[in-house]
């Protein structure tokens, strides 16, 4: 499996508020929306991804999750069983993205 992690700043390690995030895990560390979608474009879409919102100065994880979307309606590569989580501290930020890719995956799997 493919796990991918977009923060800015902090490291899967530092992620202690999630009861069902595991550090351990092999995590593809990820520092910016440019380096996210890099990443989707040479590996493909990873089994699964946490999202931060506030990446600094720029876009955000939640543009970040907007264009995964787009390239998935494109390509058409998203794994089955795709899941993510938000470990974002920004709390409208967190339910922003988890709404719009819960809505997203439900209506592909529907």
């Amino acid at each position: 499996m493919k796990y991918l992690f977009l923060d800015d700043e902090r490291n899967p390690t530092d992620v202690t508020w999630l009861h069902d995030f595991d550090p351990t895990l092999d995590w593809a560390v990820v520092r910016s929306f440019d380096e996210a979608c890099g990443y989707v474009v040479n590996h493909g879409i990873p089994d699964v991804i946490s999202f931060d919102h506030d990446l600094g100065v720029g876009r955000s994880g939640k543009d970040f999750a907007n264009w995964l979307i787009n390239y998935d309606l494109d390509h058409g590569i998203m794994p089955d069983g795709f899941s993510f989580t938000v470990h974002s501290m920004n709390p409208i930020g967190r339910r922003n993205i988890q709404s719009l890719l819960q809505t997203y995956i439900a209506d592909k799997n529907s």
